[in-house]
């Protein structure tokens, strides 16, 4: 999926304004540089003008900002590198972490968009790459989960 659309929705779904976007951001790494020119470029769509597409960088270190902002810093533990690469499953695997889902809830936020998605399948997607039981997150199913987390979160 692409990670503007991500930060679209996370952004929504919390109701989060431009400078609290930034401030979750740094919360992964204060040194991080983002502005609200950056973020609001973000945030439009494709066909506007104006529009940059976000980086994984970007995308990792406000997923990362999330889980510290939703659950606490964990100080005693070394701050986690940010991923190079983010997939659809990495997103998956940060959203479940920072809103501290369990698999029902997960199974939860599908069904509220007439989406079920059984239980190996769900699993699937959490394993390690070389895995054989390994199944990479396509779009439509993280577009699903996030439309579901977001009427958990903010209600019907």
């Amino acid at each position: 999926m692409i990670h503007n659309d991500v930060l679209r929705s996370i952004r929504y779904m919390l109701d989060l304004s431009d400078q609290r976007v930034i401030d979750i951001a740094r919360l992964a790494d204060p040194a991080f540089e983002l502005d609200r020119t950056q973020v609001q470029a973000f945030l439009k769509r494709d066909d506007e003008p104006g529009h940059v597409e976000c980086s994984d960088a970007v995308l990792g270190h406000f997923l990362d900002g999330l889980i510290i902002h939703r659950r606490g810093r964990d100080t005693s533990k070394p701050p986690r590198p940010i991923e190079k690469r983010i997939s659809n499953n990495l997103v998956l695997k940060k959203l479940r972490v920072a809103f501290e889902l369990q698999d029902a809830d997960m199974h939860q936020a599908f069904e509220e968009v007439g989406f079920p998605v059984s239980k190996p399948e769900l699993s699937a997607f959490f394993r390690q790459a070389d895995h054989r039981n390994y199944r990479p997150c396509g779009d439509q199913i993280l577009r699903n989960f996030l439309k579901g987390l977001t009427i958990m979160v903010r209600g019907a």
